[in-house]
């Protein structure tokens, strides 16, 4: 998939410090009216993972104890969704042998809901996928992870059409649905969207709490600092541990290999490196293996450089029975000076195998940080409705 989508766009092969320019394809730029209709089964795509039969690939995708990579499969989701919007866009004028003039960019992941407790490490994955809405500028690409005919996991991206040198949007082919099956599809993408642009006006610990909210931080408070030796440094409750404690980080310095075609860092491996740092934090939280249930508002807010280091940092911000609430946060660090920018952040639900201890805040931001582990916590139960 990698190489057809480098051959789309006309990118060299290896590394190259300064990219080929492309701003020769510019010129190729279409209008929005030069764009014919297209259906979900124009971009409609399936990939296979050999796990059966290929003992490298399984070795890439198989963890120490037998269970499967979520990490590497959402690595590998990134790559199909993008290449399934190169299935959609299609333009009828560009000549024969002109590299398509677009750029894709992986801009938000809605949710990652997995159906099945543990993937089978011996059974081949398949990985498909279509776009399911289009907005001017940006899709929305359903993709799924089967084994066997069984759907073990769905992921929803938003992804961005740009122009040829990633300096501005690019028009998008609208989407027709071209048959029942396919309409049914699209309604459901449209009430996704109608709740996505409900949600723009304010997002993470930037929304004010409700009442209800208000109330959960007052008791809080009283548990934790209600009494006049408490008020300084807090009192913690039997069984209980404080947020402040309970975070892991991971310093990586991605290399060549992770790059897109824009000698940035691929989105894919981000994904994949912060749940791979949210898994340790969730494990030594539980005290031994947790299970991923749920990822949601993953979202992309600055690029990172290829010659960037990159860190990641799990907090776990928020409890209930056997669940643990993770927020995930990664920067980019720039190698001359170490100077921290955050570029992405994504919010993750495990299950571990008994009763967690109460994770509680002990400052106003990780009260913040609580409440909104606990909306996204009430989002995957939900989930849970809707699958029922």
């Amino acid at each position: 998939v990698a190489k057809k989508i480098q051959d789309h766009l006309g990118v060299e092969s290896g590394y190259h410090t300064i990219p080929k320019s492309r701003d020769d394809l510019l010129k190729f730029h279409p209008k929005q009216e030069d764009l014919p209709e297209r259906s979900i089964k124009d971009s409609h795509t399936t990939a296979f993972v050999d796990l059966k039969s290929d003992p490298l690939m399984r070795q890439l995708f198989v963890k120490e104890d037998g269970k499967v990579r979520v990490g590497r499969i959402m690595e590998q989701l990134d790559l199909i969704a993008v290449w399934i919007c190169h299935r959609h866009v299609y333009l009828p004028k560009l000549p024969r042998g002109v590299p398509l003039p677009y750029t894709f960019v992986t801009h938000f992941i809605e949710h990652v809901k997995f159906l099945v407790q543990k993937f089978k490490a011996h059974v081949d994955l398949h990985l498909s996928g279509y776009v399911s809405w289009t907005g001017l500028n940006s899709m929305e690409v359903t993709t799924y992870v089967r084994q066997n005919d069984e759907t073990l996991a769905r992921a929803i991206f938003i992804v961005e059409g740009r122009n040829a040198t990633n300096s501005g949007p690019a028009p998008i082919n609208q989407l027709k649905p071209a048959n029942e099956i396919e309409e049914c599809f699209h309604s459901e993408a449209l009430e996704r969207h109608r709740q996505r642009e409900k949600q723009k006006q304010g997002s993470g610990f930037l929304l004010q709490p409700t009442r209800k909210e208000e109330k959960i931080m007052y008791d809080v408070f009283s548990r934790t600092k209600g009494s006049e030796d408490a008020i300084k440094g807090g009192c913690l409750p039997p069984d209980c541990r404080w947020i402040s404690e309970w975070h892991r980080s991971t310093i990586l310095s991605p290399f060549p290999e992770n790059r897109n075609a824009s000698n940035t860092i691929f989105g894919g491996f981000i994904i994949r490196s912060a749940i791979e740092t949210s898994y340790i934090a969730a494990c030594l939280y539980a005290g031994s293996y947790a299970l991923i249930q749920f990822i949601s508002d993953v979202t992309f807010a600055k690029q990172i450089p290829v010659q960037s280091f990159m860190k990641t940092t799990s907090y776990v911000v928020y409890t209930h029975g056997r669940y643990i609430q993770l927020m995930t946060a990664v920067n980019s660090l720039n190698a001359a000076n170490f100077t921290e920018v955050h570029t992405n952040a994504l919010h993750l639900t495990y299950e571990a195998d008994r009763p967690m201890p109460e994770i509680l805040p002990n400052s106003f931001h990780e009260a913040l940080w609580y409440l909104e582990g606990r909306r996204h916590f009430e989002n995957f139960l939900k989930s849970l409705d809707v699958e029922n």
